[in-house]
């Protein structure tokens, strides 16, 4: 969960890199948030909270993903083509520095 709020941090940044943990714990904790809401509008029949959760997540979410491209050496704007950003995402980070900036140090 920590990585949720590291990415919240950074909503409006794309400069730097974000690691594999960083992106796809964001994501897991998205989707278990959206299925939360989801239920939880089943129950009070309403229709808002997924919408407004998602439109909050949108900018944190595509900041996060086109860091993780610069992580693997590519333009953020790979993170726009669709499949493809999947595939790329799930590839090791560069171990040194790249055009983007120095690996993200382990965080404890």
């Amino acid at each position: 969960m920590k990585h949720y709020f590291i990415v919240l941090k950074k909503y409006a940044s794309v400069e730097g890199r974000a690691s594999r943990a960083e992106y796809w714990n964001f994501l897991l904790f998205n989707y278990l948030a959206s299925l939360v809401l989801a239920f939880i509008e089943a129950r009070l029949r309403t229709n808002f909270l997924v919408a407004t959760y998602a439109t909050i997540a949108f900018f944190p979410g595509l900041a996060v993903g086109m860091r993780r491209m610069h992580d693997i050496g590519k333009y953020g704007s790979y993170f726009l083509i669709p499949g493809f950003n999947l595939l790329l995402a799930c590839f090791a980070g560069d171990n040194h520095a790249n055009a983007y900036g120095p690996p993200e140090m382990k965080r404890g």
